[in-house]
């Protein structure tokens, strides 16, 4: 059984009745027992296992207050190991709870706590409290992980209650990874937690979590800012929230397959609304999919099938671009394409809505004609009847009622072949006339086989038309000159005109037999040789070869052609983009095949039929895809350069005009003063400071200046080297030094950066944090997370909204003010800077107000060290 959560799962606002007295007094154990040697084992104990999301989302309280609800029962519970991290409203659940004392084992001059699987047993209470289920034990212990512990314990018939974060599947470990950037070292089997009796998830919105977080409810003071910044970022949980419900409705569709398969539940059960649509391949496929798909988004969480059935033989009656734009559709409209073989299409449809579980089959009405439906039934009546309680919709469309020409086209067989067929056809039943009339006494059942028989050659050798055609002859010879009356072509003896009618539907089956098959045979080379052309170009272009010279190399080795050119509209006239030739092949016809209205392919070579003209537009549309993904690329790059020019001339100009003034209008004045009569020591003192001051102010405006032009110019050349943040950071805040806390672990990885240019960047975020951080100290702290450093710059001012966020990197700007100290431009150069050697500066808010900065530094990859060990 498998529980959702309860509307107030997670830590409880209001204290559990229990825990506002005294706990009730605990029943006496009774012990079970111990089996002797040679009995059999008792019953095994039931596992329940509560699920969260995310640490703090209150999996263990909900154990705990389980556990309380069961005591207060009469059950025999006891706690063996709960880990309370500090936090109270844990700790005040386990308060009253009789306990199993821990197994104390002592690793590196530590002593440990770990769970006593011998002291459980001995106890042998009803139920067992078990937190961490994904725990590892120290170095030593009978059993490397706790769920070995708990198998143990489950073993010796005793419930037990345990959790475990959705983090630690060890099936969801890479997406997790792929999520947080954190890989877990501690994992438990899948199969241990599908395995238990009853999984509860415990489940919190990612907000709650937040604000769970941020008032101290599940770590420390100190650890509450990066945990938010990091780990508990809102997207994260939202994804680890949907990993944990998308585990669980797994495991409770396998419920549901396995509790039908146990009671032999042959007909479906509408738990999720289910839409299986059956497609021919016809005009009328588009229209029966885009009904279906509107049925099935009626129903939140609906599922949309659609089955193509091929023949038995496996090869499709619809074009291979007919299937994949039936693929394209059915995808696009958010389902899956199933094509299934089957002799009959009615059974295979129904037999795969059963499978799925479906509620509803979708099909159209019948193309074919009213006599052909009378004699033969349709597809739609027959899915009716075999649908059981599955409902079926019928769809009309424009096809209803038309009739399906087949167009049957030329011989797949070759000419020489059929050429031979049709002489065989005409020869041998002159052949065999003559030679029976040499012959006395022959029967005509040895005639009429004979016959038969060259029917059949003709059929192997020609195919139908010469098969056909000996069957003819065959029987006015047999009728004329071998049947009583003889000379005429009627029939005395009624056994004899039943032996020439079964000839004549023999001959004409083997031959229509032969005939299929050679079809079949033809299309089936046809599909091989033109999926093995275009698997080859799909593995060029994912190779990297995205050229049109690629293009067109390929396209001359697959149709051997002399030439192949790709040219593109210039003027009156059209300019060559790639071109490829091949020695020894002859020159021959000149085919053109319009790519676009700009483009187009010119082949030079042995005429091409018309079979491979589908595939020759696959390798054009791709050939133009190409060319227009490199014009883009380039017309991208020219934009950004062009970009980056304008906004470095516009950053020049508004600090020309603007920021320069101020600085030597301030030097001038003190320059005018110290020239002037009458000044004491203090005057003089006072003038020299502005004067000293306004120049240093000149001179970092003009540090920005020159940075932020050589960026637009892509003249920086940053030097990267393995570079440790202890030789970068402390020198960057030190001119800060009394305003700024510095947090720098001496555990850190080196990264890969240009130590000048980052010690840059940091300092002028450093500086722009303390100038907005109504005075408060700025904390700068470095982690790293997975193959990235990250250096943390967080003040505690006004913060900034988010309009001002997607700005406040462009050059002279300073909080939407126009007045005020900055000159609007180190956090411009602070993320060129950055950008040039390969960072990034990230900003967000710092909870309980005042903004982040994070600057991203790729790690350092050191020798022997691969890219997926960081």
């Amino acid at each position: 059984m498998t529980s959702m959560p309860s509307p107030g799962a997670g830590p409880a606002d209001e204290p559990d009745p229990v825990l506002a007295g005294a706990p009730p007094p605990a029943p006496a154990p009774t012990p079970a027992p111990a089996s002797e040697p040679g009995q059999e084992p008792g019953p095994r104990g039931r596992l329940t296992v509560y699920l969260g999301a995310a640490p703090g989302v209150g999996k263990t309280c909900e154990m705990l207050d389980d556990a309380r609800r069961r005591l207060a029962r009469g059950t025999d519970v006891v706690v063996a190991l709960v880990e309370t991290h500090g936090r109270a409203e844990t700790a005040v659940r386990v308060r009253g709870l009789p306990e199993v004392p821990r197994l104390r084992v002592v690793h590196r001059g530590v002593e440990l706590g770990e769970l006593d699987v011998d002291a459980v047993v001995a106890r042998r209470p009803q139920v067992v409290c078990i937190d961490e289920l994904a725990h590892s034990n120290a170095p030593g212990s009978r059993n490397a992980w706790r769920w070995q512990d708990v198998a143990e314990i489950l073993a010796a018939g005793i419930d037990v209650l345990a959790t475990v974060n959705v983090q630690h599947l060890e099936s969801l470990g890479d997406d997790v990874e792929q999520i947080t950037g954190v890989r877990q070292r501690e994992t438990v089997p899948d199969q241990v937690v599908r395995d238990a009796a009853q999984v509860q998830l415990v489940d919190l919105t990612p907000q709650a979590l937040r604000r769970r977080l941020a008032h101290g409810n599940v770590y420390r003071a100190e650890q509450i800012d990066a945990s938010l910044a990091s780990y508990f970022r809102e997207g994260n949980l939202t994804a680890l929230r949907e990993l944990a419900l998308l585990w669980l409705a797994d495991r409770v569709d396998d419920a549901l397959v396995r509790y039908r398969a146990e009671h032999e539940i042959a007909e479906t059960w509408p738990a999720r609304e289910r839409v299986v649509v059956a497609v021919t391949g016809g005009p009328e496929s588009e229209t029966l999919l885009r009904r279906a798909a509107r049925i099935a988004a009626r129903a939140a969480g609906a599922e949309l099938h659609a089955v193509h059935v091929l023949a038995t033989d496996g090869l499709p009656s619809a074009t291979a671009d007919v299937i994949a734009a039936e693929r394209a559709l059915v995808e696009r409209l958010g389902g899956t394409l199933h094509s299934v073989v089957g002799e009959d299409v009615a059974h295979a449809v129904v037999d795969l809505a059963q499978g799925v579980n479906a509620t509803m089959v979708v099909v159209g009405v019948s193309r074919r004609s009213r006599v052909r439906e009378a004699l033969l039934g349709s597809t739609a009546s027959e899915v009716a009847r075999l649908a059981g309680s599955i409902d079926v919709h019928l769809v009309t469309h424009d096809q209803a009622r038309a009739r399906r020409g087949v167009r049957r086209g030329a011989s797949p067989l070759s000419r020489p072949r059929r050429l031979w067929g049709w002489g065989f056809a005409l020869v041998m039943p002159a052949l065999l006339t003559w030679g029976f009339h040499g012959v006395v006494g022959a029967e005509l059942t040895t005639q009429v086989l004979l016959f038969l028989a060259t029917s059949v050659g003709a059929a192997l050798l020609g195919g139908l038309g010469p098969a056909l055609a000996a069957a003819i002859v065959s029987f006015l010879c047999l009728n004329w000159f071998f049947v009583a009356p003889r000379g005429r072509l009627t029939v005395a003896e009624p056994e004899n005109l039943l032996a020439l009618g079964v000839f004549v539907v023999i001959s004409g089956a083997v031959a229509l037999v032969v005939d299929h098959a050679a079809r079949r045979s033809a299309q089936a080379f046809r599909a091989r040789a033109e999926a093995s052309a275009l698997a080859g170009l799909s593995r060029s272009v994912l190779a990297g070869q995205d050229t049109s010279e690629a293009v067109v190399e390929r396209l001359a080795e697959t149709f051997g052609l002399a030439r192949v050119e790709l040219a593109e509209r210039a003027g009156d006239g059209w300019r060559v983009l790639a071109s490829a030739s091949r020695d020894g092949v002859p020159e021959g016809t000149t085919t053109v095949v319009e790519v676009d209205d700009e483009r187009r392919l010119v082949l030079d070579g042995r005429p091409l039929p018309a079979g491979d003209r589908r595939v020759l537009d696959a390798f054009a549309a791709q050939a133009g895809i190409v060319v227009e993904h490199r014009r883009l690329r380039e017309e991208a790059a020219r934009a950004a350069v062009a970009e980056r020019s304008d906004a470095a001339r516009s950053a020049l100009l508004a600090a020309v005009s603007h920021d320069l003034r101020t600085p030597l209008a301030a030097m001038r004045t003190a320059l005018d003063g110290l020239g002037g009569p009458g000044l004491d020591d203090d005057d003089r003192a006072v003038l020299l400071e502005t004067a000293s001051a306004s120049t240093d102010r000149l001179g970092r405006l003009i540090d920005d200046l020159l940075d932020l032009s050589r960026l637009q110019a892509g003249a920086v050349a940053p030097a990267l080297r393995e570079v440790s943040l202890d030789e970068v950071v402390p020198l960057a805040v030190e001119p800060y030094l009394g305003l700024v806390t510095l947090d720098l672990p001496e555990d850190l990885p080196f990264v890969r950066t240009d130590a000048a240019l980052l010690e840059r960047v940091v300092e002028n975020l450093v500086a722009n944090a303390v100038r907005y951080g109504a005075g408060e100290p700025v904390l700068v702290g470095t982690s790293a997370v997975q193959s990235v450093v990250e250096v943390r710059i967080v003040d505690r001012g006004p913060g900034v909204d988010d309009v001002a966020k997607a700005r406040m990197f462009q050059p002279f700007e300073r909080l939407g003010q126009a007045t005020g100290s900055g000159i609007g431009l180190g956090l411009a150069v602070a993320d060129g800077l950055a950008r040039a050697m390969g960072a990034t500066i990230v900003v967000e808010d710092t909870p309980g107000g005042g903004l982040t900065a994070v600057v991203v530094v790729p790690r350092a990859v050191r020798d022997g060290e691969e890219e997926g060990e960081r």
